[in-house]
């Protein structure tokens, strides 16, 4: 059972125990059967079960935060981060002028957006994106382009 917020989705390979599971629940709460789940939080459900498989997708999602972050329409990259990608400290602003720089970058906003992406269905980014994180506070330019780097990744 996952539940988020005031939505449920209920999932077994038991048909009897899944069935026992709504009766109970509809008997103590207000509830309605919404039928079989294609889409929840964000995040596509496919199901194919002659080849027995079951799938997570957020295309929707990435697709918005590509748009949002205008990299939609951008070259692709095979890999989020590579060997030779080196973070540090020394990349942060250390003057007015970079501070300036970065003001209008939305980096905290595209590290989380890459946060939930992550979470949810692309553990592939993982490593990139908790390097990423450690910048929060104070990205520099190089920062930036690696985060846009992992957004042309997921394209």
């Amino acid at each position: 059972m996952i539940l988020y917020v005031d939505d449920i989705l209920l999932a077994n390979n038991d048909l009897g125990l899944l069935s026992e599971t709504k009766m109970f629940l509809s008997n103590n709460f207000e509830m309605k059967n919404m039928g079989e789940a294609y889409y929840v939080i964000g995040i596509e459900i496919f199901c194919d079960r002659s080849q027995r498989l079951l799938g997570l997708s957020q295309n929707a999602y990435i697709n918005k935060v590509l748009e949002r972050f205008r990299m939609d329409k951008c070259s692709t990259s095979l890999v989020p981060i590579q060997k030779g990608d080196k973070f540090s400290l020394m990349q942060c602003p250390k003057n007015d002028l970079k501070w300036k720089q970065m003001e209008n970058i939305p980096y905290a906003s595209v590290v989380g957006s890459l946060m939930y992406a992550q979470t949810c269905t692309r553990p592939d980014i993982s490593f990139a994106v908790g390097m990423l994180g450690r910048y929060q506070s104070n990205p520099g330019l190089k920062h930036w382009k690696a985060a846009k780097k992992v957004l042309r990744y997921l394209q």
